[in-house]
C-alpha cells in the first residue's frame, strides 16, 4: 500500500501516423497532412485501494490528464509549426526558383538586344564607311572636273592671248583705265 504510493506511475508513449483521406477543396492539387496522434497510457498500478488511495488516485488522474492534454497541445503546436516552416521553405524554394527564371529570362533578353544592336553597328558602320567612300570618289570626280574646266580656261586664255598678240589688241576687260 505505501509501497504503490512511492512508486510514480508510467507512461507509455506511442505514436502513430496516419493520412486523412484526400480531399478536393476546388483545387486540383491535393495536400497530404500527416497528422501525429500522441497516446498516453498511465499504467496505475494494480493494488487494494481505499479511501485516500482513491483521493490519490483521482489526483494522479487529474495530473494525468492535464499532462496528455498538455502533451497533445505541444505535440500539436510542433506539428503547425513544423507545418508552417515547410510551407515557408517551399515558397522561399518557389520565389528562388521564380528570381532564377526571371533573371535567366532578362539576361537571355539582354543578350539577344546586345546582338541586334551589333549588328546594327556594324550595319551602320558599313553604311557610314560606304558613305564616306562614296563622297570622296564624288570629291575626287569634282576636283578631276575643276581641273579639266581650269585646263580648258586656260587653253582659251592662251588662245584669247594668242589671238590679241596677233591682232595687236590689248584685252579691255583688264584694267580699263589704262587703255590707250
Amino acid at each position: 500500500m505505501g509501497e504503490a504510493r512511492n512508486q510514480k506511475p508510467h507512461f507509455k508513449c506511442s505514436v502513430t501516423t496516419s493520412s486523412p483521406p484526400q480531399e478536393n477543396a476546388g483545387t486540383s492539387s491535393t495536400v497530404r497532412q500527416e497528422r501525429i496522434y500522441f497516446l498516453i497510457e498511465a499504467a496505475v498500478p494494480v493494488a487494494r485501494m481505499d479511501t485516500k488511495d482513491s483521493v490519490d488516485r483521482d489526483a494522479v488522474l487529474a495530473r494525468v490528464e492535464s499532462e496528455k492534454r498538455l502533451a497533445l497541445t505541444k505535440a500539436w503546436e510542433e506539428s503547425e509549426k513544423t507545418k508552417a516552416e515547410n510551407k515557408a521553405c517551399k515558397r522561399h524554394f518557389a520565389v528562388g526558383l521564380w528570381e532564377n527564371s526571371k533573371k535567366a529570362s532578362a539576361e537571355a533578353n539582354l543578350k539577344k538586344i546586345e546582338e541586334k544592336l551589333e549588328s546594327k553597328k556594324v550595319e551602320c558602320v558599313e553604311k557610314m564607311q560606304n558613305k564616306v567612300a562614296e563622297i570622296h570618289r564624288s570629291s575626287e570626280e569634282k576636283r578631276a572636273i575643276i581641273e579639266a574646266q581650269k585646263r580648258e580656261e586656260f587653253l582659251k586664255i592662251e588662245e584669247k592671248a594668242a589671238n590679241f598678240l596677233s591682232r595687236g589688241y590689248s584685252p579691255r576687260k583688264f584694267l580699263p583705265c589704262f587703255r590707250s
